[in-house]
C-alpha cells in the first residue's frame, strides 16, 4: 500500500482519541478550560453517565466574539505563543487541542460573552464542522454543552462502560479540582440531581468535609505549608490522615502539582514511607498533597492527558513530600494514635473492651460444628487438609503454637481466621445464602463521590452477599442490614472497605467481584493480632483451619503457619 497523507477528519479522530478518552475527559479538559479563564464558579451537568449530555458552565473571561471559531480550531490557544512558554507552563491547558478535538466526536454547542462585550455568541457544532452561529443574551462567561459523544465513532461508543461507571469517573475528576482548588465553588448534577458542591470558601478542610465527610475531615491532619527539602524551591502543603485512620488501597492518595492533578508513583510511594511502621500492613494513608514548585522545574508536557509530569529533580521533591508528611505525623498524631504506637501504654477503653469481647463471643460462637464447612469443591485448589493438631499456647498475642505429627505449627491467628470465615461464607454462597443481620437503626454512610458511586452500581451483586444499601442522595449511603460476621463493625468501616473490593475487582485482570468483596469482609471481621486468646477460642480456631479445604494461606495469599520439623529442631540443638 503507498504511503499517503490522511485526510483532515480521519487526523481530527485520530487526535481526539488521544485527548477524550471517556465522557470524564471532555468534564476534565472544559473543567481545566474554565478555572484558566478565571471562573470562581463551574458548574457541570452529565446525563446517562455523560455519554448522552455534557455541560460546563462557567463565570470566566469568556471568548471575545471574533475569536469562538478559531477556539475550535485544532492547536489554537491563548496559552503559549512560542516554544520558549513550554518551559514555564502556569496553566492547566497549554496545547489548544481539547476543543477541537471534543467537537470532532461530538454535537456541542458553545455560549460565551467577554466580560467587555455587550452581547455573547452561540456557535453550533458536529463532528467538528460549524453548523451554526448566532449572537446570545447572556451573562459573562461560557457554556459548553457536549451531546451524543463518539455518535461518529460507534467502535469507540461501544466501549463506553455502564452509565453509573461512567459517572464514577466524572465525580472523581470533579472532586480532584474541588481539592485542588478549594476557592472555587464546584456543583456537580447528575441525571437532574444535584451529587456534590464544594463550598468555595477557600479552606481546604471544608472541602474534604465535602468529599469524604464529616469524620475524616475532621480528623485530617495539616500539613503546614513550608519549604521541603531545598529552600524556596520545593513547597508542600495539604492534608493526610492520622495513622489511626487507613484504607484498604492508594486509592485515597490525590496528588497535585502546581494545581494539577498527577498520577506519580514515586510521590506516593513517599507519602506511604512517611507512615513507615505506622501502618498495619496493607493499608494505607488518606492524603491529599499539594507540591509548589517553580514552573520550570518541572514538564508537563509528557502525556496527552497531562496527568503525569517530570521533574527535573525527582529526589528533591520526593525528600520533599516524605519530610512533610513525616513531620506532620511526628508533631500532630500522637493524640490520634491507637495505643500500640503511645510511648507508654494506656488501660484500653470501655469502648475497646466491649469490642474485644464481641469479637472473643464471635469466635466462641463458632462452635466446632459449625465449622465443620459443607465446602463446594468448585474454584477451590486441592490441597491436603492438615493433620489433627494439638494446641500449646500463644506467642505475642499474634501467633498460636500447636503440636503435630510433622513437628511444630506457628499459626497466625488473623490469617488462619481470614480462612475459616472465608470458606465458611463461600459455603453459605453456594448453599442457603450469606447469613444477613439487619442493623437496629439504619446507618447513613457518607463515602467519597467516586466509591459512593462504585457501590450504587452493585447493590443487587452486595444483596446477595448480605448486604441490604441504599443510595441515599449525593455520596451518602443508607445501610440497613450486613453480612452478621461484620455486623458489630462500624458501617462506615465495612462500606469502605467494599468500595475498595469493588474498586479493584472491576480491574480488566482480576479476581470475581463477590470473591473481592467477601475477601476485604473477611479481613474487617477476623480476629486481629495482638488480641489475647484463651485456650478454648486457641482450640475452636484450631480446629476450624483442620476443616478448611484450603488451610495453608489466607484469602490474600499470605500463609496462615509456618512448619518447624522435628529434624529441623533436632538438627539445630545437636542432638
Amino acid at each position: 500500500m503507498p504511503i499517503q497523507i490522511l485526510p483532515e477528519e480521519i487526523v481530527s479522530q485520530i487526535a481526539a482519541g488521544e485527548v477524550v478518552e471517556r465522557p470524564s475527559s471532555v468534564v476534565k479538559e472544559l473543567v481545566e478550560n474554565s478555572i484558566d479563564a478565571g471562573a470562581r464558579e463551574i458548574r457541570v451537568e452529565a446525563r446517562a453517565g455523560g455519554k448522552r449530555y455534557i455541560r460546563v458552565s462557567d463565570d470566566g473571561c469568556g471568548i471575545p466574539a471574533a475569536e469562538v471559531e478559531l477556539a475550535f480550531r485544532r492547536h489554537s490557544t491563548s496559552k503559549l505563543t512560542s516554544a520558549a512558554d513550554l518551559a514555564r507552563i502556569t496553566t492547566l491547558g497549554f496545547r489548544g487541542e481539547a476543543l477541537a478535538s471534543i467537537a470532532a466526536v461530538s454535537r456541542v454547542t458553545c455560549e460565551t460573552r467577554a466580560a467587555d462585550e455587550p452581547t455573547g455568541t452561540l456557535l453550533r457544532l458536529e463532528a467538528g464542522q460549524i453548523v451554526m452561529r448566532r449572537e446570545s443574551g447572556r451573562p459573562p462567561g461560557t457554556s459548553v454543552t457536549v451531546e451524543d459523544l463518539f455518535f461518529n465513532m460507534p467502535a469507540r461508543r461501544k466501549f463506553l462502560r455502564a452509565d453509573r461507571t461512567e459517572q464514577g469517573h466524572i465525580d472523581a475528576w470533579l472532586t480532584r479540582y474541588a481539592l485542588a482548588y478549594p476557592e472555587l465553588r464546584f456543583t456537580l448534577i447528575q441525571d437532574g440531581k444535584e451529587v456534590f458542591r464544594s463550598p468555595g470558601s477557600g479552606r481546604l478542610r471544608d472541602v474534604l468535609i465535602a468529599v469524604y465527610g464529616l469524620e475524616v475531615g475532621a480528623a485530617a491532619l495539616e500539613i503546614a505549608p513550608s519549604a521541603g527539602a531545598a529552600e524556596e524551591e520545593v513547597m508542600v502543603y495539604g492534608f493526610v490522615s492520622p495513622p489511626s485512620l487507613h484504607r484498604a488501597n492508594r486509592g485515597y492518595i490525590t496528588i497535585f502539582v502546581n494545581g494539577r492533578w498527577v498520577q506519580d508513583t514515586l510521590l506516593s510511594y513517599a507519602i506511604v514511607q512517611a507512615y513507615h511502621t505506622l501502618l498495619p500492613a496493607g493499608r494505607y494513608p488518606l492524603a491529599v498533597v499539594m507540591v509548589r514548585l517553580p514552573p520550570e522545574e518541572v514538564d508537563v508536557n509528557v502525556h496527552p492527558a497531562k496527568s503525569e509530569v517530570r521533574f527535573r529533580d525527582g529526589d528533591m521533591v520526593f525528600r520533599a513530600v516524605q519530610k512533610a508528611v513525616r513531620r506532620t505525623l511526628s508533631e500532630q498524631a500522637t493524640q490520634a494514635l491507637p495505643s500500640p504506637y503511645l510511648a507508654r501504654p494506656v488501660p484500653p477503653s470501655r469502648e475497646q473492651d466491649e469490642a474485644r469481647e464481641v469479637r472473643r463471643e464471635r469466635l466462641a460462637a463458632l462452635s466446632t460444628e459449625q465449622m465443620r464447612l459443607d465446602l463446594p469443591s468448585r474454584g477451590l485448589e486441592v490441597r491436603t487438609r492438615l493433620p489433627p493438631l494439638r494446641v500449646v499456647g500463644q506467642v505475642s498475642a499474634t501467633y498460636i503454637v500447636a503440636e503435630g505429627e510433622a513437628g511444630m505449627y506457628l499459626i497466625d491467628q488473623h490469617a488462619a481466621h481470614e480462612r475459616v470465615l472465608f470458606e465458611q461464607l463461600l459455603a453459605e454462597k453456594e448453599g442457603a445464602g450469606i447469613a444477613s443481620q439487619v442493623l437496629l437503626e439504619p446507618r447513613l454512610v457518607q463515602l467519597s463521590p467516586e466509591a459512593a458511586s462504585l457501590v450504587s452500581r452493585h447493590t443487587e451483586l452486595l444483596e446477595r452477599l448480605g448486604f441490604l444499601v441504599e443510595p441515599f442522595g449525593g455520596a451518602t449511603l443508607l445501610v440497613r442490614a450486613l453480612p452478621a460476621i461484620v455486623a458489630q463493625v462500624d458501617p462506615l468501616q465495612v462500606m469502605e472497605d467494599v468500595a475498595a473490593a469493588l474498586s479493584t475487582g472491576d480491574a480488566p485482570i482480576s479476581l470475581p467481584i463477590e470473591d473481592a468483596v467477601l475477601r476485604h469482609v473477611c479481613k474487617r471481621a477476623a480476629i486481629k493480632a495482638g488480641q489475647v486468646l484463651t485456650h478454648a477460642e486457641m482450640e475452636q480456631l484450631v480446629r476450624a483451619l483442620e476443616q478448611c479445604a484450603n488451610p495453608h494461606t489466607c484469602p490474600h495469599g499470605r500463609p496462615t503457619m509456618i512448619l518447624v520439623s522435628m529434624e529441623q529442631v533436632t538438627r539445630e540443638f545437636g542432638r
